[in-house]
């Protein structure tokens, strides 16, 4: 929805770039908006901008007096009002759930199934949406948009693997499911915004055993299921954790679960780590964690990755902005593009030194 400047608060989303008389725009489409940002805006004048009707704390944003428009022209502008509000509002009543299960209330694992279902409805909605479900989320609320959104990535993944629509809604409970045991860590470990002590982190780490106790007794999930939360840090390699299993020895939607967790994880600002663009975390995982994760599903994110990036207008590393002309399957984040600025040609497969930070629209 269009409104006033002045009557703009922090946690807005904004739902349309933002442009003043630059070419580049002032403020980006999905930037949640700080104090410093609105003033940012006040400085250039702007009077009127898009912003998607909830907050990123889940809660309503109602200003006095909008700027008159018509709904149609509304959704034009922000595309993706419907799912960016659906994911905000499903955040708040999963965070109401982890907040019972810190009190010791037991998994309502059916209240979970409905929170994920509206999500796992269109497989093609859901892709375009990938590469921005990150935005919606802060330091403070990470732990429950993660968990919805490995929840939603999980199952997206799983629905292209082919699985039954069965199994598609059981990996995606698993993938929010997967860090309800954070729920049995002191509220100080999860709030630390500084590195982690050895001491810590072996405590964190302790977090998938505790989730698998939290599920094990629910006769609404598979054994399958129960197996894929304790396993979703195991690595193909036999790095990971709690068991140190490898690649045979670890089920199959644990595998799922694992590359929706560290994309997201990687994407997201979290307390003590900075977040990467979908595109440099991918192609970290790809080349930096090679032979750990399951090479199938990275080829589904991958793909979510291709099929978005053709004719879109993104941001490189360096600030400039360039439209995607040609990405090549062996190398989905290094795609040719034309800089917008001067229509110049380049392939960044051939420019190691940039990457693609963001995608506009």
């Amino acid at each position: 929805m269009r409104v006033k400047v002045y009557e703009l608060q922090e946690g807005c989303i904004v739902s349309a770039d933002v442009f003043s008389r630059t070419n580049r725009p002032v403020i980006g489409k999905n930037t949640v908006l700080t104090g410093q940002l609105i003033n940012v805006l006040k400085a250039f004048l702007i009077k009127e901008i898009y912003v998607e009707k909830t907050m990123v704390n889940g809660m309503p944003f109602i200003p006095t007096e909008s700027a008159a428009q018509g709904l149609a022209e509304e959704r034009e502008v922000t595309g993706d009002l419907s799912f960016v509000d659906l994911f905000l509002r499903s955040k708040q009543h999963l965070k109401k759930e982890f907040v019972k299960w810190q009190s010791g209330a037991p998994i309502d694992i059916a209240k979970v199934r409905n929170i994920l279902l509206p999500f796992l409805d269109s497989t093609e909605t859901l892709a375009s949406h990938i590469l921005n479900l990150h935005h919606y989320s802060t330091k403070d609320d990470y732990i429950y948009s993660h968990s919805l959104a490995v929840g939603i990535i999980s199952g997206f993944i799983a629905k292209k693997m082919n699985y039954s629509k069965g199994d598609i809604i059981q990996i995606a409970i698993a993938g929010s499911l997967s860090d309800c045991g954070m729920a049995k860590l002191s509220t100080k470990l999860l709030n630390k915004e500084a590195s982690l002590t050895d001491d810590e982190y072996e405590e964190v780490k302790k977090h998938s055993t505790y989730s698998y106790n939290m599920v094990k007794a629910s006769p609404l999930l598979k054994d399958g299921t129960k197996l894929a939360i304790v396993q979703h840090h195991e690595r193909l390699d036999g790095s990971g954790y709690p068991f140190g299993e490898k690649d045979n020895r670890i089920h199959p939607f644990a595998k799922i679960i694992a590359v929706s967790d560290i994309f997201h994880a990687m994407t997201s600002e979290r307390p003590y780590k900075r977040k990467h663009s979908p595109f440099k975390v991918l192609e970290m995982i790809l080349e930096d964690y090679f032979g750990k994760f399951d090479i199938n599903a990275l080829k589904v994110i991958s793909s979510a990755i291709m099929n978005f990036s053709i004719g879109s207008k993104v941001r490189l590393s360096n600030g400039q902005e360039a439209e995607v002309l040609f990405v090549e399957e062996k190398s989905p984040t290094r795609p040719l593009i034309k800089l917008l600025e001067n229509e110049q040609i380049v392939h960044l497969s051939k420019n190691r030194q940039l990457f693609i930070e963001e995608v506009m629209h």
